[in-house]
């Protein structure tokens, strides 16, 4: 598991040229905030997580089924993911920060213009 990378992933990658194809500038993996968000738009108090369904235990998807050997492990290990998502979604909130998870299954060809629109919905700045 050392091997798997935390940051930089071919998703991450992906939604942050959609997101700099849409206009809006960002930084990354800031390590002052909980979590270190994937993108951060600092002016904006908003940050973006990009969820890897599997690793962060996506409800009712495919890519989230555990594997069939080691169960205990595999079921401690992404329920603490879980516990730690929520935890860092919740500090950001109150230190005045709003958040956007996106799924890896959300990220298709069929499904692009309604992550854009999610996207630029999230980002709504004035």
């Amino acid at each position: 598991m050392s091997k798997i990378s935390g940051k930089n992933t071919s998703t991450e990658i992906i939604v942050r040229k959609l997101v700099h194809s849409l206009g809006f500038r960002f930084r990354l993996h800031r390590k002052n905030l909980p979590g270190k968000p994937d993108l951060v738009f600092p002016k904006y108090k908003k940050v973006i997580f990009v969820h890897g369904c599997f690793w962060h235990g996506h409800n009712n998807c495919k890519r989230s089924k555990l594997p069939k050997t080691n169960l205990k492990f595999w079921n401690d290990k992404i329920l603490n993911n879980i516990i730690r998502d929520n935890n860092n979604i919740k500090n950001l909130y109150f230190l005045g920060w709003q958040t956007l998870v996106i799924w890896q299954c959300e990220i298709t060809k069929k499904n692009i213009v309604k992550l854009e629109n999610k996207i630029i919905n999230f980002l709504n700045i004035k």
